[in-house]
């Protein structure tokens, strides 16, 4: 497939709405939080906005699967399949931070083809499609030209994500090589390097709910996902991930992860 159909990036703006509409609506109000089994937080925002998704596709693409945060699986063995991630970036929505975002993803044979990263109180919505440029409030938006890791700006969402000694070793080689690094954004760091204001994003500790949506717009962008290895990301995919808005700086991020 060359071209993601049109009707189905129509379809992912009306998930979009529907997620955007439960972010507004939860945004800044008390809500209660709950600690799910791997001690990440859940609200009443979460659940909302996954299942007025679930809704839609069980409705209108019945035949399509479901791997979702919050309510689970059915049909992933379908020829097309949808990622959603509800609330990126909780502990940001419970902080009134306005830097967490919606994530939807649709894999086609198990290959992400589209993606959407919807920030509904900025009113920012990322839209990336095989085939099709991303686009960011329907405008196109691109990656910018990076030649060195020394020249790069990263972000990543916490360092306590890289659990193991190596890991955390890892990337504090690539940390010692950028020009400046930022924290917190969760996958709103991936809509930056699509805008051209950050150049690579490393994480860890993921889940495919927190990456294949944001393939197809980085992508599109002009830049590159995969995992520490190189590897483009899947179902069954790396929790590690290397973003990055130049290949150049893709490679050499690689290079000096592995380096140890």
């Amino acid at each position: 497939m060359d071209t993601v159909p049109a009707e189905l990036v129509a379809f992912a703006h009306r998930l979009a709405d529907a997620a955007g509409e439960i972010q507004r609506r939860w945004f800044r109000k008390p809500v209660s939080v709950d600690s799910k089994a791997d001690s990440s937080p859940v609200t009443i925002a979460d659940r909302e906005a996954e299942a007025v998704m679930r809704e839609l596709i069980e409705r209108h693409r019945p035949d399509h699967g479901l791997l979702g945060e919050e309510h689970g699986r059915v049909r992933l063995e379908a020829e097309w399949v949808w990622v959603l991630d509800p609330i990126d970036g909780t502990k940001s929505f419970v902080c009134g931070r306005p830097l967490f975002a919606t994530l939807i993803g649709l894999l086609h044979r198990g290959r992400p083809v589209l993606g959407v990263i919807e920030q509904g109180i900025l009113g920012e919505r990322w839209i990336g499609a095989r085939g099709r440029p991303t686009l960011l409030n329907g405008r196109p938006c691109r990656t910018r030209a990076c030649p060195s890791l020394e020249a790069a700006m990263l972000g990543c969402t916490s360092p306590q994500m890289f659990g193991e000694p190596a890991e955390r070793a890892a990337f504090e080689r690539v940390l010692g090589r950028v020009r400046q690094a930022i924290w917190g954004g969760d996958a709103y760091g991936a809509g930056l390097v699509a805008l051209g204001g950050l150049d690579l994003v490393i994480e860890a500790d993921l889940e495919p709910y927190d990456v294949l949506p944001l393939v197809a717009v980085v992508e599109g962008a002009g830049g590159i996902v995969t995992d520490w290895e190189g590897r483009p990301p899947g179902l069954g995919s790396e929790q590690r991930m290397v973003i990055a808005g130049d290949r150049r700086v893709h490679a050499a991020a690689l290079a000096t992860l592995a380096a140890g």
